[in-house]
């Protein structure tokens, strides 16, 4: 199993320090760099304090300057903010710095919020077809000139200045719901998937429609990654700061889901933990149960079951609001006690 991180630049209130958020960030990232994670994603939202990732591939090109070996991700790009010769020349450029590392992942976005102020009256649900439009089209931005007269995109002859280093870019798709699967595997992508709350049965349902695209199309040697909040603590009080971190995140983010509560410059009001529903649920012992927390030896024992379900790579998903000495504990943790049984 190979393992990934997911983390954003973040913060829960205007007390914290954002040089600070910007150097732990950084210094999460040399961390998995050193201990030979395969890829570091970054994310995209807007106008939102608790994720601040305006541009993907700004954040990517910050990290590869101060990393060896670890991949660049772009985990992912929402397709409908985007122009094709824009994502396209962008991406590259990440490439193009550092000497090849780009994964490039689009997605059809989380929060119909962002949709009204990004890209006003596109329905989120709708948002998967700028996806499947822009994905084969950014692949042929690469390789030179192309005319597009596309349902969401019309232009004339272009090409993406400057081209990937790469002869081939790893590209993935973020992917829940039956037709993204099919969509992934017709296409060659690497899928993410993101359970959110959900218990071990949400991952396997993951599985069984990956597995149902695959026998459609006849085949598929992408990877299947999945992603957890992850948390490993060796002391009560870490597991304590853990659970109530994440249970005032998911308040937060039921906000954005549920469209609940105000947000106020970027910070999200926090949604009252009995209106929760659906996948936002803040049980501590169900967090604790579905979610990638525990004792090493506890993560150890999720994570195989994760292999055997079949999971290529796992994306530690380190931000949750947490103290940052508590997730860099966390991190070593992982690095040191829960990474060698899978070497």
């Amino acid at each position: 199993m190979k393992f990934h991180l997911a983390i954003n630049l973040e913060r829960m209130d205007d007390n914290i320090d954002i040089v600070a958020v910007r150097d732990h960030t950084l210094e999460m990232v040399k961390m998995a760099d050193k201990a030979g994670f395969e890829i570091a994603w970054a994310a995209e939202h807007h106008a939102l304090e608790m994720t601040i990732a305006p541009n993907p591939f700004q954040i990517m090109t910050w990290w590869a300057d101060h990393t060896e070996n670890i991949r660049l991700g772009c985990g992912v790009a929402n397709a409908a903010y985007w122009h094709p010769i824009n994502l396209a020349g962008e991406a590259a450029m990440v490439d193009l710095l550092s000497g090849g590392r780009l994964d490039l992942g689009l997605g059809s976005g989380a929060y119909q919020r962002e949709f009204d102020r990004m890209k006003p009256g596109l329905p989120q649900p709708e948002s998967y077809k700028y996806m499947q439009e822009m994905l084969p089209l950014v692949q042929e931005l690469w390789k030179g000139d192309v005319e597009h007269n596309g349902d969401k995109w019309q232009f004339p002859k272009a090409t993406s200045c400057p081209k990937p280093l790469q002869d081939e870019v790893p590209m993935w798709v973020a992917a829940r719901s039956p037709i993204t699967f099919d969509y992934a595997v017709e296409n060659g992508c690497n899928i993410m998937c993101w359970p959110l709350t959900m218990p071990m049965s949400e991952a396997e349902k993951y599985r069984v429609q990956l597995d149902e695209s695959i026998a459609k199309a006849g085949g598929w040697n992408g990877t299947f990654a999945l992603m957890r909040h992850t948390a490993v603590y060796g002391n009560e009080d870490d597991r304590t700061q853990c659970v109530s971190a994440i249970r005032n995140v998911l308040g937060k983010f039921g906000n954005l889901m549920m469209k609940k509560g105000d947000v106020i410059n970027g910070f999200p009001e926090s949604v009252p933990f009995e209106e929760l529903e659906g996948n936002v649920r803040v049980d501590p012992k169900m967090l604790e149960e579905n979610l990638m927390f525990g004792s090493p030896e506890k993560v150890i024992e999720k994570l195989k079951a994760y292999e055997a379900l079949g999971v290529d790579a796992f994306i530690y998903y380190a931000s949750m609001g947490l103290d940052m000495d508590v997730q860099k504990r966390s991190m070593e943790l992982f690095i040191n006690e829960v990474m060698p049984e899978f070497a």
